[in-house]
């Protein structure tokens, strides 16, 4: 009982925050995040054995950069694009074979162009369209977490089918499928309610954010198994680290922000 309401504390604590940072200004966001990036490479270098200052200086220049400079895509892009084609190499590397090589050099190339940038996209997101709409990253964040909730309700309760065993024993294929189905069910609530986006497109980004997301939670879980270690981090007593919490949506992200830079240049 004690362990789930200190688990029920520190998560209530952690939306909290969150939704409150994302609600109040694009600069509290922004400020909530560059804290919870510094974080994540902390605990992500532990997991990798790799101890390097400097990227904690990369991470703030190019999150001043990029945040700045956004609409200059000739600066964005070249990012996005080198971003997604390491997580799409993380992607091969997790279905292909059973550890992710991850000699020195590709150490650093992957905590700049996976972590790094993953999360500076994340914060691009609200501000796709040149303007601050705090509703679109709050409902990404709120479909991610109706996926992973339901993902782990309908796999506990319904699953026989393991997605990955030798990488993450406890998910089903039932509980994607679960996840996948709540996904877009979030998705078509949100648009129903807020009247930001139409209800094809809020369903396009539930999709992206089930699929990916799990992806990405799949792909920091063969980490963990790598390092030998339950979670990344202790800094949220039952959830782990802040990369634990945020592996879903960063991994997502990039694919998230070029799917809105297409639909911004369309119309």
């Amino acid at each position: 009982m004690k362990e789930l309401l200190t688990r029920s504390l520190s998560g209530f604590l952690y939306v909290s925050i969150l939704l409150v940072s994302i609600f109040i200004s694009k600069y509290t966001f922004l400020g909530i995040f560059l804290v919870f990036g510094m974080i994540s490479i902390y605990e992500f270098q532990k997991l990798i054995h790799l101890r390097n200052k400097r990227l904690y200086l990369i991470f703030f220049v190019l999150f001043a950069t990029l945040n700045i400079f956004q609409e200059l895509l000739y600066i964005t892009i070249p990012f996005l694009v080198l971003t997604i084609i390491t997580e799409l190499f993380l992607v091969k590397d997790l279905v292909t074979i059973r550890i992710i090589p991850m000699f020195e050099q590709r150490k650093y190339r992957t905590s700049i162009f996976y972590l790094t940038t993953c999360i500076i996209f994340l914060t691009l997101v609200p501000n796709y369209s040149g303007e601050y709409e705090p509703l679109i990253i709050a409902g990404a964040f709120l479909i991610t977490w109706a996926n992973d909730t339901f993902a782990y309700l309908v796999g506990k309760n319904f699953g026989k089918h393991k997605l990955l065993e030798r990488i993450s024993p406890k998910k089903t294929i039932e509980g994607f499928v679960g996840g996948f189905i709540f996904s877009l069910l979030t998705g078509y609530l949100i648009a129903a309610l807020s009247h930001t986006l139409s209800i094809t497109i809020w369903l396009i980004i539930s999709i992206i954010m089930s699929i990916f997301g799990t992806l990405g939670d799949l792909i920091q879980s063969k980490f963990k198994r790598q390092a030998g270690v339950k979670d990344s981090g202790t800094i949220m007593p039952g959830h782990g680290g802040i990369y634990d919490r945020l592996d879903s949506i960063i991994f997502a992200s990039p694919f998230l922000y070029a799917f809105l830079q297409i639909l911004n240049y369309v119309s």
